[in-house]
């Protein structure tokens, strides 16, 4: 009996020693589940500036300070909310091409926990059908109108293979907070621990000219580096959909 326990017990000590040894990081994007709601990142010293309801007047300006400082950011879009989402194609084309990330934020920004499933899945669909025939991709993120996750809406974007982020800091620009009182936001929930991912809106100047300036130069004098979202929840690799999509011909229109 003796000698059968310790073969067993050098038999698991030898499976274990087989077994793929990985870093912490690796564990992380395993985490990274479709139909699960992300509100923060997974590491520190990160800050994942994010941003809703695009393509706007001010997303090309939005992309060249991004640029300018450094930053890498992703870019939650709309299909009509502030009119049909081809007629940015070109500032579209351009914050892909600077590498930030696109994903999506619904068709037309309805609440999605009260749609049935083939609803949402139009929402959807509609947005990637817009962003294959502008960039080739069909994203693998999303942040649902008003953070609205009831009802189907979870189960679904588990079938579709989304990762549903949300926010651990509300910039509040959508209810008339001023860039000021949003900055002290930011100095409150403070940059240690794992990252922020704010709710933040390109459609407001004060956001694109002066918050995101501030938490350029806010994220250097804290030594955060400023990336995707994918990036921040340990997934650099998944912000698209796999496979090799074929746009349609033109014209488009929404």
């Amino acid at each position: 009996m003796l000698a059968e326990t310790l073969t067993t017990g050098l038999l698991l000590i030898a499976s274990a020693s087989a077994l793929p040894v990985m870093s912490p990081l690796e564990y992380v994007k395993r985490a990274v589940n479709p139909g699960v709601v992300i509100n923060k990142c997974s590491q520190p010293n990160m800050l994942a500036l994010a941003y809703d309801d695009g393509p706007y007047t001010y997303t090309s300006q939005l992309v060249d300070i991004l640029d300018k400082g450094g930053a890498k950011a992703t870019f939650f879009w709309c299909g009509t909310l502030y009119g049909c989402i081809y007629r940015q194609e070109a500032a579209v084309k351009k914050a892909y091409a600077s590498g930030h990330q696109v994903a999506s934020h619904s068709w037309s920004h309805n609440r999605m926990g009260s749609m049935n499933a083939n609803q949402i899945r139009t929402e959807m669909t509609r947005v990637e059908d817009a962003l294959v025939n502008m960039v080739g991709v069909k994203p693998a993120y999303m942040r649902p109108p008003y953070l609205d996750t009831g009802g189907q809406f979870l189960n679904t974007m588990k079938t579709m293979n989304y990762k549903v982020i949300t926010n651990d800091i509300d910039s509040g620009d959508w209810n008339n907070v001023s860039p000021q009182q949003a900055q002290q936001r930011f100095q409150q929930a403070g940059a240690r621990g794992n990252g922020h991912i704010p709710l933040m809106h390109e459609v407001y100047p004060g956001t694109v000219n002066t918050l995101t300036p501030w938490l350029i130069n806010w994220a250097k004098q804290n030594n955060l580096k400023l990336v995707t979202v994918a990036e921040c929840v340990g997934d650099p690799e998944g912000s698209y959909q796999p496979g090799n999509w074929t746009a349609k011909v033109g014209p488009y229109n929404c």
